[in-house]
């Protein structure tokens, strides 16, 4: 009978032990768990979602062209650009008082636009005539940059001197002379081609590098005044 009640004594302390035990792995467990789950909602409260970036859709066209280069040509304090070509490099000095035309030839130096277009129209002891190319790219860049005209503005006492760079006007029904933003023509004739005063818009002159303006213009060429061998606009470049 002691024998009994011993074991069955041993029985119930045993119980209780292991009872205990259960308790306190669950309450650990549990506890774990809280600092776990603690952890997870730190880390998500210090992750903060990424900005979204909204890609530039800014393009110009022939209702803001105008009132945008009128405002970057008040910022702009350079007026050289270097145009490096597969025949040498020459530059140009932009003159001051044409604000729309020399803010549109920088503005487009910057976009990259001229880099890796050719000069597609060469005359013989007249002019070299750069910008365009018949390559995808470029109408790339001219979509992407915008559709826009420019207005002459022959009115600054400039004339078409040799080495005058000057703008062509559009291919487009254009009776008002408006002139092609993305081109540009530059005078070889001596002394100058004053016939093309008061229909075009000189606006700078070159200043260093006139004999690769003339190695351009003695490239052989089709009938269509395009050179035999393309001549390109490696790199455009502000100074």
């Amino acid at each position: 009978m002691f024998r009994f009640r011993v074991s069955f004594l041993a029985s119930i302390l045993l119980f209780f032990f292991l009872s205990c035990g259960n308790k306190a792995e669950k309450k650990t467990t549990d506890t774990t768990a809280k600092k776990i789950n603690t952890k997870t909602e730190e880390v998500k409260d210090s992750v903060q979602p990424v900005a979204k970036t909204e890609t530039d859709t800014f393009q110009l066209d022939e209702e803001n062209a105008i009132d945008f280069f009128f405002d970057y040509a008040k910022e702009l304090k350079e007026n050289k650009v270097r145009l490096t070509t597969s025949l040498g490099s020459f530059t140009v000095q932009l003159y001051d008082n044409v604000p729309y035309h020399k803010a549109n030839f920088i503005y487009l130096t910057k976009q990259g636009y001229f880099d890796n277009t050719q000069f597609h129209r060469v005359v013989k002891n007249f002019i070299i005539q750069g910008g365009s190319s018949d390559d995808k790219e470029t109408s790339g860049k001219r979509s992407r940059i915008g559709r826009y005209l420019l207005p002459p503005d022959t009115r600054k006492g400039h004339s078409h001197h040799r080495g005058t760079i000057s703008m062509p006007s559009s291919e487009r029904d254009n009776p008002h002379k408006l002139a092609s933003p993305y081109e540009f023509f530059i005078v070889v004739t001596k002394p100058g081609s004053y016939h093309l005063d008061g229909s075009y818009t000189p606006f700078g002159k070159v200043i260093e590098g006139m004999d690769i303006v003339d190695k351009i213009n003695q490239t052989p060429v089709d009938e269509g005044d395009w050179p035999m061998r393309n001549v390109y606009i490696l790199k455009a470049q502000v100074l």
